[in-house]
Formats: C-alpha cells, structure tokens, sequence
C-alpha cells in the first residue's frame, strides 16, 4: 500500500466535519478541486470509496466505510493538529499537566522530584484546575491530568492510582471532636468553609452534611484546600478536607477522619495517543511509587486500568 500523507487524511476529515468540498476547502486553504483530488487519492489508496457525490451537489454523503474513518479521527485529529501546533511554537520540550490545587500543593513535590531526575531539561507546566481538566485534554491545552473525577470520555483514558479518605478540621479551641455519625448535627449552626462551586470535594462534603434534609450554607468558598485549611487555622469555621492535608504538627487545628463517607478516587488520565509516550508513562510510574501507599490507598483487585 502507498504511504498515506497527512494531507490527504486532513483534507477528507475536513470533507466529512463540512460535508462538503467547498467547505473543506475554505478551511485548507486549498481550490475545490485540490479538495476533490486529495479525497479521489485517499480512495485509490484505500482501495475503497469513501464518499459518494454527484455531479454538481452541494453536499457529499460519506460510505460505511468513510463514516467508519471519520469516526476513528474525530476528535483525535484536531487534539494531534492542536498539540503540533503548540509544539511548532514552542520548541522547547514541555509536558502540560493539569490537577486540583491542593493534590500539587500537598503531593506532587515527590513526584517531581522523581521526575525530573530523568527529564533535567524539560518544562513542566502546571494548571491547576478541577472542574474543566477534561476539555483541556481534548482541546490540546494539556497533555495529562490527575483528578478525582471519573469523565468516562474514551477521547481523555483514565487509570485508577489510588483512594483517600476526608477529615473534618475544626479549630481545637472548639473542644473535642463529635463522633463521625453525628458530624451533620454538630455542624448545624457552624460557620462552614469549603471548595468553589462545582468542585468534587465540596459537593461531597454538602451531601454529607445535607442528610436528613439539613440546609447546608457555606460563609467561606475559596479554591483549594490549602486556602481552606488557612481559614480554618484562622478559627472561621470548620471544613471537610483531604486527610493528607492534616499533619501531627497542626497545633491550632483539630482533625477527625471520616471513615463514615465515601472514599476519594484518584485518576491519572491523558490524551489517548500519548499514553505510550515514554515521558507521560514515566510520570504515571512516578505516581505510583510516591502516592500509591504512602498517601493513597492503592486499588483493590486490579492494576488500576478503568
């Protein structure tokens, strides 16, 4: 078979997204024509139609087997095209990573430094986000995300590292700790701090807190739980945080691990091309070794692969 170029695939992605050649053209920069001949080219080498058009139509229709080849480049195409441009731009050698503010502040310093050990010369470029880690990966601005939330979207595969468990945190001038059962009924009346709207760990807390029909209103929202944490060191309010968060040395804060609610899965996910790439496998491989055990709980029956 004759090498197939990326011309001649982009320009029958572009046919099949437009349904048609005139609009493809408009996208490539190329005459009618060229669009036309570059698809004809894709046939001959395929062995097969992949668009049925007649003469003078507006609108193309695509084959079983050009729907079949569309559907295999979308949206994986424009992500590839995406990550090219930025990389043409940027010679440098970067990788992109997006996660939740405090799984960076408390966690990731081991991982880098593991990391780096191996890519001394590399930029690694954190974005520190929660709620749109997803849309990053698909529309190129990341490379890899860990997050505590599941997207089930094939374009973005995601690997299960590990679990965590919450901790109530309270000012310790506020006396002795209530029992995990009764923490909704103690905190009625309560200043309440917690994560912006939207993100997992506050819809977790707000739920938990809400049992038995209670209103749950939150006086301090910020965005992660180093800020959060600060407040309450500050004697605001209480909060719902990661356990990994508190430490022995906390000397104005109170703690209480929450084994009553639902455990906190991590998930380490990229772009479905790179996962191969020997720098994003490596980095997983970080994860594992300086997470997995020493602060997440690993998976049960399993390597982690959702």
């Amino acid at each position: 078979m004759a090498k197939i170029s990326l011309t001649l695939i982009q320009t029958f992605y572009q046919v099949a997204r437009h349904g048609s050649f005139s609009g493809a053209a408009r996208e490539l920069n190329l005459s009618y024509q060229s669009a036309a001949n570059h698809v004809r080219r894709l046939e001959q080498i395929l062995n097969g139609k992949l668009i049925d058009s007649e003469q003078g139509a507006k609108r193309i229709a695509l084959t079983p087997r050009g729907r079949a080849l569309y559907s295999l480049l979308h949206p994986e195409l424009d992500i590839m095209l995406e990550r090219l441009t930025k990389l043409i731009e940027n010679q440098r050698s970067a990788l992109r990573v997006g996660m939740p503010q405090a799984i960076f502040f408390y966690l990731f310093p081991k991982v880098l430094t593991r990391f780096r050990e191996e890519f001394p010369d590399m930029e690694f470029a954190v974005y520190e986000r929660d709620t749109v880690l997803a849309e990053l990966v698909k529309n190129g601005s990341l490379d890899v995300c860990i997050s505590e939330r599941f997207f089930g979207d094939p374009v973005v595969p995601q690997r299960l590292l590990g679990s965590y468990r919450l901790s109530l945190v309270y000012p310790r001038s506020w006396g002795a700790a209530p029992a995990p059962a009764d923490v909704p009924l103690w905190a009625q009346g309560r200043p309440f701090i917690t994560y912006e709207p939207g993100q997992t760990l506050r819809n977790l807390a707000v739920d938990f807190l809400g049992r038995h029909g209670a209103t749950v209103l939150p006086s301090i929202s910020t965005s992660g739980s180093s800020s959060v944490k600060r407040c309450v060191e500050e004697g605001l309010g209480f909060s719902i945080i990661p356990s990994w968060c508190v430490s022995p040395e906390d000397e104005v804060i109170s703690s209480l691990r929450l084994e009553n609610l639902p455990e906190v899965r991590v998930y380490f996910g990229t772009a479905g091309f790179l996962q191969k790439h020997p720098m994003v496998q490596r980095l997983y491989e970080d994860c594992q070794r300086e997470l997995v055990g020493p602060v997440l709980d690993p998976p049960r029956g399993g390597d982690g692969n959702i």
